[in-house]
């Protein structure tokens, strides 16, 4: 891999986007590297992702301008159907994903921090959809994900003027869950995805598949998929462990980690 790097740390996988020269721009092969890295987690130990970008200057500032500037009609449609494959990808993966914004976040870094599940960013983040200065759309799910994260009102605002904004700002209108310094953000990031590790995997899965396959229905069939996730969850033997434990008034046994099971 060129551009991205990956770590991991027990039960906690960072993928950082390392092209810090040209402020982490999404190009065609970050994109192909990306779709690669996320085929290979290994999902039998790693139970949170954590999505940054190299340095502290930018997350990822866009997609690359000087690949798209000579694109044809059909190579755009293209390119936004690669940016949109792999951010579907991310959007629905398995394990939660948390962004760790860290300086600009626009255009495509905008649209590919809303494809993971939360957003946390540091004071110096700056959030924008700038497309229509440059005589395109958003095109990366930008159009769909900032008006269900923000309401339509607030997503047209920020598209139709191509206007950045600020991590207070960002975090005024529920862009992001949380800002932090430059310096707390990665251990903030850490901090949470450890909470979310030692949870039951197959619960915290169900969870995330129960929320967003929800809001693409109306409630009553919404209910429906979490009636099956929810049932889904029983005979396993995290939710066997995790009941006795709860009704173990003497507590005698220490709590162990949940498994993948």
């Amino acid at each position: 891999m060129e551009y991205i790097l990956y770590e991991v740390n027990g039960a906690v996988a960072k993928i950082t986007i390392n092209r810090e020269k040209a402020l982490n721009a999404l190009n065609s092969q970050v994109l192909d590297e990306l779709n690669a890295t996320l085929d290979a987690v290994d999902l039998d130990t790693v139970r949170c992702l954590i999505l940054t970008g190299a340095g502290q200057k930018s997350f990822v500032a866009g997609a690359d301008i000087g690949e798209m500037s000579t694109l044809t009609k059909a190579e755009g449609e293209a390119f936004g159907k690669k940016g949109n494959d792999v951010f579907r990808k991310l959007e629905t993966f398995p394990i939660p994903v948390i962004a760790a914004v860290n300086g600009f976040a626009l255009g495509g870094g905008c649209e590919i921090s809303m494809s993971c599940d939360i957003r946390i960013c540091s004071d110096n983040a700056v959030f924008g959809q700038p497309e229509v200065g440059l005589g395109i759309t958003p095109g990366f799910g930008g159009t769909q994900r900032l008006a269900r994260l923000v309401g339509a009102g607030m997503a047209k605002q920020m598209i139709y003027t191509a206007r950045n904004i600020k991590a207070d700002e960002a975090l005024r209108i529920g862009l992001v869950n949380a800002v932090y310094t430059q310096e707390e953000l990665m251990a903030q990031a850490e901090k949470m995805a450890a909470g979310i590790a030692k949870n039951a995997p197959i619960a915290v899965r169900n969870c995330k598949k129960a929320i967003n396959e929800g809001l693409d229905v109306d409630m009553d069939q919404a209910i429906v998929i979490e009636e099956k996730l929810f049932g889904d969850c029983f005979e396993t033997e995290d939710q066997k462990y995790g009941m006795a434990f709860f009704l173990d008034k003497n507590k005698e046994k220490v709590k162990e980690p949940f498994k993948n099971c």
